[in-house]
């Protein structure tokens, strides 16, 4: 991960609609601005550690990355997928506990990175700051709930296909015959996102393809809208 010097314009284009940031006054959003600095990332780079003691806040200015936890076998569990004008790392940033998980590049990735120092006394100069990051962190503890909730009731199947809607949902765009093409997703990491195995997605995907559910082309995935009827 490579440290250069801030870059305002592109600072400034996401911080000002960043909801953390929405109703912080001009002459604080200028400070911040000033304060953040840009960092690159290349394409499977980790950003930071589980148990790093890191407590900066990122935020996306441009690319996707990954939350995981991973164990020492290199067994990964994917919590979260973070996209362009999303943040992540608030939780350290908060108590000044160690980082609770892995954050990977899933592309090329710039992010803006804010001192732990600035972001409290930016709260301490607006504290209806605080109030929204709670709203916002409530919201991906809510998103963490569905995750265990879905591990723990439903099979693999269900799982991917909630998996596929929930991208579909997010990132798809519909084609003329109505199918939501998405970005193709390996089956290591479909497996990583839902808490499978590669094998137990390998069958899944299968039953898809012969039931038209799911059709690969050209690098992206096709989803059919009628995937969700077989929940």
């Amino acid at each position: 991960m490579t440290m250069i010097s801030s870059d305002k314009l592109l600072i400034e284009k996401f911080v000002s609609n960043i909801p953390v940031f929405k109703r912080i006054t001009e002459k604080y959003l200028e400070q911040i601005v000033h304060d953040i600095k840009i960092v690159h990332c290349k394409k499977a780079g980790t950003v930071f550690h589980q148990s790093d003691e890191t407590t900066d806040l990122y935020i996306i200015l441009e690319g996707r990355v990954r939350a995981s936890l991973i164990d020492d076998e290199g067994q990964e569990v994917i919590l979260a997928t973070f996209n362009q004008g999303e943040f992540f790392g608030e939780m350290s940033l908060l108590d000044g506990v160690p980082r609770s998980a892995t954050v990977i590049a899933e592309e090329d990735t710039t992010l803006g990175v804010l001192k732990r120092e600035s972001f409290l006394l930016a709260i301490k100069q607006n504290p209806m700051i605080a109030i929204d990051l709670l709203a916002i962190m409530v919201k991906k503890l809510r998103n963490t709930d569905a995750l265990v909730e879905s591990l723990v009731f439903f099979d693999v199947d269900e799982r991917l296909i909630r998996l596929l809607l929930e991208i579909a949902k997010v990132e798809g765009e519909k084609d003329r015959s109505g199918f939501y093409k998405i970005r193709k997703l390996t089956h290591n990491e479909l497996a990583a996102r839902i808490g499978s195995s590669r094998v137990s997605i390998s069958k899944a995907m299968k039953i898809l393809t012969i039931r038209k559910k799911v059709v690969e082309e050209n690098g992206y995935f096709l989803i059919h809208p009628d995937v969700e009827d077989m929940l």
